[in-house]
């Protein structure tokens, strides 16, 4: 037999009752002990000042002071019957004051009872708001809020931390359904093109050598773009781990190992490179580096520059990747963060729209933040800062153009 659940609004029922029942039980054992020391000492005094008086009326009527016996019996007798009054008036008052206040205390506590039910449900009413809109939430509508109002209490910031928490939910499965969809997209695209042209050649009755070769050349390109793709969906979700390397990488040092490999073409470098040292991982670093030289060089103009720059300053290292280009909007910057947004619409160059997604994921593991903003004159200036890890000893300055 499974015991009757509480709710908590019966337990702040009971709560209340049980304070108010026992702050009246010992308001009453408190007031009923004075008034019973305080009919003690009224009893005595009357008592004395009644065998006063009677002993005088004694003396002037009866003339007892002839008769020290019988003046002797009428006191005992007097005092006893005063002592008698006394005593049955003090139990009767005190009868009476216990029998009221035992029938006022429990009135009192049924009205503080009501009062506790009521209170209790109007404290606990944003309570409900938020076990319902938690009940309406769900993966697929997360748009339920409690939008509570009232005074700004502990309850109020409860329902705006709730209300915030389902809009950050709200936020990322969005992004991981548009996420889900531009990947679909993407990998989707080279599986078609490679079933287009296999269906092409394959369609004919007697396919040339050339027409095979096309076909193989076509399919190649596809599978790298697939590759690529697959590849950069895996840093992305090795990057929500966390790091699994963490040591000692000079900055400066792996952005001359990425110019070293980087395809200029006739783009003009610029680079100031002072030695700033961070904690993570070298392969993750070098790629973001790589990807932000990559987006320098795609997104260029011909003959264009690019400015390259490291420095150290407050116990954080800065890197940071300009270039020309195009005008970027400012409304526009920081959707270039998110999976799958491009600039402009897609071209064969334009990539897939992951290379700086995957620079703020690796920023974000270690502990740094990326940042990007549009040159008045085009182009765009990223920049990621991360924890330093030690000082920085010397400098190195150059302009190369390849």
């Amino acid at each position: 037999m499974t015991r009757p659940r509480l709710t908590i609004r019966v337990r702040l029922t009971l709560l209340y009752t049980s304070l108010f029942a026992v702050c009246g039980a010992i308001l009453v054992a408190i007031t009923y002990l004075l008034v019973a020391g305080l009919s003690e000492i009224q009893g005595a005094t009357r008592q004395t000042e009644n065998a006063e008086q009677f002993l005088t009326y004694c003396r002037q009527t009866l003339r007892v002071d002839a008769d020290p016996e019988f003046r002797l019996k009428c006191d005992l007798t007097f005092l006893e019957g005063v002592v008698a009054g006394a005593a049955g008036q003090r139990e009767v008052t005190l009868s009476h004051l216990l029998r009221y206040s035992l029938i006022t205390l429990v009135a009192v506590t049924l009205l503080s009872a009501l009062a506790g039910w009521v209170v209790a449900g109007r404290v606990l009413r944003p309570v409900h708001r938020i076990t319902a809109a938690a009940r309406a939430a769900s993966e697929h509508n997360l748009s339920a809020r409690v939008s509570l109002t009232g005074p700004r209490d502990e309850l109020h910031e409860l329902a705006d931390t709730f209300d915030n928490m389902l809009g950050r939910l709200q936020a990322a499965f969005e992004s991981q359904q548009r996420f889900i969809a531009n990947a679909s997209h993407e990998l989707r695209t080279p599986l078609t093109v490679m079933r287009a042209t296999v269906d092409v050649v394959l369609g004919k009755r007697a396919p040339t050598e050339a027409e095979l070769l096309s076909m193989g050349r076509d399919v190649r390109v596809a599978v790298d773009q697939a590759e690529a793709v697959v590849e950069a969906l895996l840093t992305l979700a090795r990057n929500e781990r966390g790091l699994s390397v963490r040591e000692k990488v000079d900055l400066a040092t792996v952005a001359e190992d990425v110019l070293d490999e980087a395809r200029l073409g006739d783009r003009k470098l610029h680079t100031t490179l002072e030695p700033v040292v961070t904690w993570g991982d070298p392969v993750l670093l070098e790629r973001l580096v790589a990807n932000l030289v990559d987006n320098a060089i795609r997104y260029n103009v011909p003959g264009g520059d690019i400015w390259l720059t490291t420095s150290a300053m407050d116990e954080r290292v800065t890197l940071s990747v300009t270039n020309t280009g195009p005008d970027v909007p400012a409304d526009r910057v920081d959707a270039l963060f998110e999976p799958f947004q491009r600039l402009h619409d897609r071209t064969t160059s334009d990539g897939f729209g992951l290379g700086l997604a995957i620079v703020s994921s690796i920023a974000a593991v270690h502990d740094g933040a990326i940042t990007a903003a549009p040159r008045p004159d085009g182009g765009l200036r990223v920049t990621l800062t991360v924890p330093a890890a030690g000082p920085a000893p010397r400098e190195r300055s150059s302009d190369r153009a390849h």
